[in-house]
């Protein structure tokens, strides 16, 4: 079974597959994204950054990748934050390789269901941690955040006075500008679908500028939605690449971080909060995958079924993020 031992979260170098973009109709080409990387076991996932674990590659790179531990689970971040950071790297490479459209998914309990205040007010934050560090990752100068509604828009640039970045929602009249070089787009949701459309086409007019959707909600379990809003949506969502995902799942996990392969993890069952990467993959996989995976198909050798262990989840999703809710 392959395995890789760590995780490229920020690279400058552009994939061979996807479309270039001549550095005068992207913003944000010519700046290198830097190759801090965050190197993180499960054993560590206790909220404590070790000294060990963030260290800049512009020092020793050499050194350093001689010193790595062979870990499967070594590209996995250590704390909710140390995600965020890790998916906004994911999203710099991204857009500096030349990328247009991109998805990041924090598929987590606690940022699934924001019914009270103090939820919606974390992941308020989680997302300035996104922008501020895509901006350094980066170097652009023009980056808009566009939020949800109106409201939530006002009070946080109210709130974040400091903020180096624009502010807009979703309905407002003209949400994004001409000197917009980057746009992200916080918690889109599936009613606002039409005007999620309407920005990414216009981001698509020359000059083409990068989209961003930090963990939309675009799909909706409404069984009222019809047909053709449902094909309109997977015809839309196509168009975007996840760049960074993150999903627990009942007996492991499914990981992904551009320009990396989607990763399938198994639960260390000898070494408690610590995983075994059981395969690599091109793209998502789906249920069937996983089935197989997980021993449900040709392979039940290698673990117990997903589904047949589905009353475990919410155990095994809480020691997968034991103290993102500290």
């Amino acid at each position: 079974m392959a395995s890789l031992s760590f995780c490229w979260c920020s690279c400058s170098i552009p994939k061979s597959n996807l479309p270039y973009f001549p550095s005068s109709l992207h913003p944000c080409q010519s700046n290198r994204v830097s190759i801090l990387r965050t190197f993180a076991k499960f054993d560590k996932f206790d909220g404590q950054s070790s000294g060990d674990n963030f260290q800049s590659a512009s020092l020793q790179p050499t050194l350093q990748e001689q010193e790595q531990e062979d870990e499967d689970d070594s590209c996995l971040p250590s704390d909710l934050e140390g995600a965020v950071r890790q998916s906004s790297e994911a999203s710099a490479a991204f857009v500096s390789s030349g990328g247009m459209r991109a998805i990041v998914e924090l598929l987590i309990p606690q940022l699934q269901f924001l019914d009270d205040e103090g939820a919606q007010a974390e992941l308020w934050e989680l997302s300035r941690i996104f922008v501020d560090t895509l901006i350094e990752e980066t170097g652009c100068e023009r980056v808009k955040a566009i939020f949800p509604d109106a409201g939530a828009a006002a009070l946080l640039k109210y709130r974040w006075n400091d903020a180096t970045f624009g502010f807009a929602s979703l309905s407002d009249r003209k949400p994004v500008e001409k000197e917009d070089e980057i746009v992200v787009m916080v918690l889109p949701d599936y009613q606002m679908l039409e005007y999620v459309e309407r920005i990414a086409a216009d981001l698509s007019d020359e000059p083409p500028r990068p989209l961003i959707m930090w963990n939309p909600r675009l799909i909706s379990e409404d069984v009222g939605v019809g047909f053709n809003v449902r094909k309109l949506r997977r015809y839309f969502l196509r168009s975007f690449t996840t760049v960074y995902s993150m999903k627990p799942l009942p007996t492991g996990a499914v990981f992904r971080c551009y320009p990396g392969l989607w990763k399938v993890f198994f639960d260390d069952k000898d070494r408690p909060n610590r995983y075994i990467l059981a395969k690599e993959m091109i793209s998502r996989p789906d249920s069937e995958d996983l089935e197989i995976i997980f021993g449900g198909g040709d392979e039940p050798e290698q673990g117990p079924s997903l589904f047949g262990q589905a009353v475990g989840i919410f155990k095994s999703l809480n020691r997968f993020m034991k103290v993102i809710s500290k």
